[in-house]
């Protein structure tokens, strides 16, 4: 039975939010289910204030109140042990990449940290699932694991189901390799600038992939329009968009220099 290889530590993360809108939603529980190579496993769940209400719509789904999380950290006070307990891993999940992923960049950087993604392989389990199966994680766990999944949308429950269903996924396709690197090069999505996808890249360019400028070159709209660089940055994007926006922006005016 195939077993997943592992060079460095795999953080296998779930969150539970406030939402599903990654520039306003924030994390109301995030867990984290570390593997190391020797297959050992550290697990941290925390709960954490969102500092905004938690909309009964969302509350129904994972049954966290406003009450449970009143005396939590927020998000700033725990980041850096977050950071820290995450640093030199792998990242994996499921609906990761689009998701838990990109509002874990987020989080932190409202708290005013950096999390380095670059060195990073990011594996979506879900994105595994939907090329071999198309299914969803309670139903992803009763195929691969043959488990009814309990617990569904607790934080910690579905992060273990997830690793669960990896490890079985790995022992049912052969094609698939039992390590990090072509794992991720599997689940990776079409190459991208910002998680929020607003920007991709196409034959080596930044590219807008929204708005009037959909398929133009970030660079040349920002050279022929550079109020737009002023709109995005005052509208409602993500950070993580604004960020990367204001690195190309930088980068062609350090060229002027």
């Amino acid at each position: 039975m195939p077993s997943l290889q592992l060079k460095r530590p795999l953080a296998v993360i779930d969150l539970e939010t406030t939402g599903t809108n990654v520039a306003t939603d924030r994390i109301i529980e995030i867990a984290i289910i570390k593997v190391f190579p020797d297959k050992s496993v550290q697990t941290k769940v925390k709960r954490i204030h969102p500092g905004m209400p938690i909309p009964p719509a969302s509350t129904a789904i994972h049954g966290i109140s406003d009450e449970d999380i009143k005396d939590c950290p927020t998000f700033k006070q725990c980041a850096n042990e977050l950071r820290q307990y995450m640093e030199n891993c792998d990242l994996a999940g499921y609906n990761s990449n689009r998701f838990d992923i990109p509002l874990l960049v987020e989080e932190f950087l409202r708290a005013g940290l950096d999390f380095d993604t670059k060195d990073r392989k990011f594996i979506d389990v879900q994105k595994i699932f939907h090329l071999m199966e198309k299914r969803t994680l309670s139903a992803a766990y009763k195929f691969y694991c043959d488990k009814d999944l309990l617990n569904a949308h607790s934080a910690e429950a579905d992060a273990l189901a997830t690793y669960e269903i990896l490890e079985a996924q790995l022992s049912r396709y052969e094609q698939l390799q039992a390590e990090v690197a072509p794992l991720a090069e599997f689940t990776k999505e079409d190459d991208y600038v910002d998680f929020a996808r607003r920007m991709v890249i196409q034959n080596g360019v930044e590219m807008f992939n929204f708005g009037k400028y959909k398929g133009r070159a970030v660079r040349e709209v920002l050279k022929i329009e550079p109020q737009y660089y002023d709109w995005m940055m005052k509208a409602d994007f993500p950070l993580n968009t604004k960020q990367k926006l204001t690195e190309i922006y930088h980068s062609m005016m350090l060229k002027k220099i």
